[in-house]
Formats: structure tokens, C-alpha cells, sequence
């Protein structure tokens, strides 16, 4: 049976500064009183999973577990075809602890260069969203945006490696694109969708 979310406050398991406007934004019409794990002083927990689905519904039991709310994780990251995938689950590691995207995306480059000019550019966003009830019923939900890379990164706006992604059909990167355009059209965008159908 379908659980609807109703009105009121939520979790938002993350201590991702730039995730948790973009999470507000999407959940706005929602009437959903948004209150991130950072400010309740959830810890994060070690991410053991081995998919983006697992390690947001570790998350996402983690934060509803401590809270006593309804929490919603995301576990999110770039996926690189010739790197096989990679950084994939390990993209916020790649930017080392003090969170530097500017290294990570150097680094995916690096690997992209030693791969010679035929290893190609092509590239996705993957998002998976839980959401989970502190009586631990949970739903999981998958979304995904492609395009390829470019370099030097480009645009100061949205975050992680936003700067070297340009999607597919577009001319500019996500780094460069006014927040409400990117939010209408990425991996998020497309997992909240899903999100929505299923509990709103």
C-alpha cells in the first residue's frame, strides 16, 4: 500500500551545504518544514553500501532512527563511461575530507588525459532518494541526467562537479545555468519526480 508524506517537518540527511537548498526548493510546494541533520547534530554515518540506493537508505534509517521525524537522504555522484563509472559512489571522496571539488574534478580529468583522446567524454548524474518513516517503512527512487565533460571547468553556480558537466542538447554546463533551469532538468530533478508520484 502507497504511504503519502504528510505536511510538516523533515529531515534532510545531509551536511551538504549545497544540497540542502536545492532539496528546499524542490520540496517547497510540499508544505514540508525542511530542518537538515547538520542542524539537529545527527552525526554522519560511514557509507558502506555499494550503490547510490543503498548508501541513501543507510542514511536516510540513520537520520529517522536519531530524529524520530521522516528523513530523506540522497546519495548522489558523477559517473564517467571511460573511467568505468568512476567516481560513481566515491565522488565526494575523490574531493578528499576538506570537500575540495576543485581536486576532484582536476583529478577525473587526470584520469580522463591517461586514458588517451579516444577514451571519449560521455558522463551521468545518478541520484538515489530515500525516504524513510521512523517506523522504518522506506521508499527508494533512482534519478539520472546525461551529457559529457568538458575542460577547464566553467560557471560559478550549483556545486560538486557541476563545472565540467554540460548535459546533453545544452551549450552551457550546470556550472553556468541558472539554478531554476538546472533544477527543472537534473538527476535530482528527475529522482524527485519519482519521489513525488510516490508519496505526495
Amino acid at each position: 500500500m502507497k504511504r503519502r508524506l504528510e505536511p510538516g517537518r523533515l529531515v534532510i540527511a545531509s551536511h551538504n551545504k549545497g544540497k540542502i537548498p536545492e532539496i528546499a526548493a524542490l520540496l517547497g510546494p510540499y508544505g514540508m518544514d525542511i530542518v537538515s541533520a547538520g542542524e539537529l547534530d545527527v552525526p554522519e554515518p560511514e557509507e558502506t553500501g555499494t550503490s547510490f540506493a543503498a548508501n541513501a537508505e543507510l542514511k536516510a534509517r540513520f537520520s529517522a532512527d536519531l530524529t524520530g521525524l521522516p528523513a530523506l537522504a540522497d546519495d548522489s555522484g558523477l559517473c564517467v563511461e571511460a573511467l568505468d563509472g568512476d567516481p560513481g559512489i566515491f565522488s565526494a571522496r575523490w574531493a578528499g575530507s576538506g570537500k575540495d571539488f576543485g581536486r576532484a574534478m582536476e583529478l577525473v580529468e587526470r584520469n580522463l588525459a591517461a586514458k588517451g583522446p579516444e577514451a571519449g567524454r560521455d558522463a551521468h548524474f545518478v541520484c538515489a532518494l530515500s525516504l524513510c518513516w521512523p517506523d522504518g517503512h522506506i521508499v527508494t527512487v533512482e534519478g539520472r541526467v546525461d551529457g559529457h565533460l568538458v575542460w577547464p571547468p566553467r560557471g560559478d553556480k550549483g556545486f560538486g562537479y557541476d563545472p565540467v558537466f554540460q548535459p546533453w542538447h545544452h551549450d552551457i554546463t550546470f556550472g553556468e545555468m541558472d539554478p531554476d533551469r538546472k533544477h527543472a532538468m537534473s538527476h535530482r530533478a528527475d529522482a524527485f519526480r519519482k519521489l513525488v508520484a510516490a508519496v505526495f
